[in-house]
């Protein structure tokens, strides 16, 4: 299976897709934002990254920018729940900036995990 880079700053909702994640036989490093996330990179290979959009410090369209400048192959999905635009909105903009896959929170997790699989075909 996949060692994954999960990024949200949201403690609970990691926590919770961390173990999800793990249950279907997945490494998962954590980070609660982009900037930490990147350094955890420097020094362990990952396969994916999750991460969140809206973040305190490094956000996630700058982390994926930054991903795709320092690791152009790595495989990255996108999630929001929004802010003070439509979610919809802020994955528009990660997949244009190279989000392969995009899920607006809540989302069921077999359709994360079908994504996953995807991916990795």
């Amino acid at each position: 299976m996949a060692t994954v880079l999960l990024i949200d700053d949201d403690e609970a909702f990691r926590s919770m897709l961390r173990r999800a994640l793990q249950r279907r036989g997945h490494d998962v490093l954590e980070a609660a934002e982009g900037r930490s996330a990147l350094q955890a990179l420097s020094s362990t290979a990952v396969d994916l990254v999750i991460t969140d959009i809206i973040m305190p410090e490094m956000e996630g369209i700058e982390t994926i920018r930054a991903l795709r400048r320092t690791h152009p192959e790595l495989k990255i999905i996108a999630m929001s729940g929004g802010g003070r635009v439509r979610p919809e909105s802020y994955l528009e903009t990660a997949k244009a900036f190279g989000a392969a896959r995009v899920f607006k929170k809540p989302f069921d997790n077999e359709a994360l995990f079908e994504a996953i699989d995807e991916l990795f075909k």
